[in-house]
């Protein structure tokens, strides 16, 4: 998704909201929005008219809960990148995002202009950002919250997932530890295995929960 301009798309149910992102994001060079609306249930449709590279998505909305909407929007959009916007970061809260609908960020709506437009950008180019105090509330709410041990992964497992956190695939990671990329391929097989993880945002949740990262 490395391109010069990235498209955006924002839902929340209050104006104001919608208002004041827009407003923090206008001029700068790298967004542009394709639409903005304070009703969930238009967004589908819309996005079949305007394709967009990340949605930016309340959380807590009448009618359409921002979880029910992102697992709509990933299931018949699938490279539409997901932000989660909300001013509740309760780790439960956050793990039904994650669960439901593979989000790739999660930031708290009292951030500033500079952290949103890092995460916007880390999202674009594939990553996953979560927001300080999420992390923070998905390490309180784990039920296994010191070490990756219940897990028994291994050394190297534990240096993989820290590599794939900071976004390096099979080949830098086999680069980067002077291994094979076959080896790196069975190490990510056993790591999604012993951790019961699914997807690299799964295995990233599990990771700051474990204080791994």
């Amino acid at each position: 998704m490395k391109k010069d301009k990235i498209t955006l798309a924002l839902v929340d149910d209050h104006q104001i909201v919608i208002d004041g992102l827009m407003s923090l994001l206008r001029g700068h060079e790298r967004f542009r929005f394709a639409f903005a609306t304070t009703d969930p249930a238009q967004v589908t449709e819309l996005l079949r008219q305007h394709p967009v590279d990340i949605l930016l998505t309340d959380v807590m909305m009448p009618v359409l809960p921002g979880n029910e909407l992102a697992r709509q929007v990933r299931k018949k959009f699938p490279a539409v990148r997901i932000l989660a916007l909300s001013m509740n970061g309760e780790g439960e809260l956050v793990n039904e995002m994650i669960n439901d609908a593979d989000i790739s960020g999660y930031v708290l709506k009292n951030i500033g202009k500079m952290e949103l437009i890092a995460a916007l950008e880390k999202i674009a180019g594939g990553g996953i950002y979560f927001s300080d105090e999420v992390i923070s509330a998905l390490q309180r709410t784990s039920d296994k919250k010191k070490t990756g041990d219940d897990a028994h992964l291994t050394a190297r497992e534990i240096e993989i997932i820290r590599l794939i956190e900071k976004e390096y695939n099979n080949k830098l990671i086999a680069e980067t530890l002077f291994i094979s990329e076959r080896t790196v391929e069975t190490h990510r097989k056993n790591i999604f295995r012993k951790t019961n993880t699914s997807s690299v945002i799964g295995l990233v949740k599990f990771a700051y929960e474990h204080k791994l990262t």
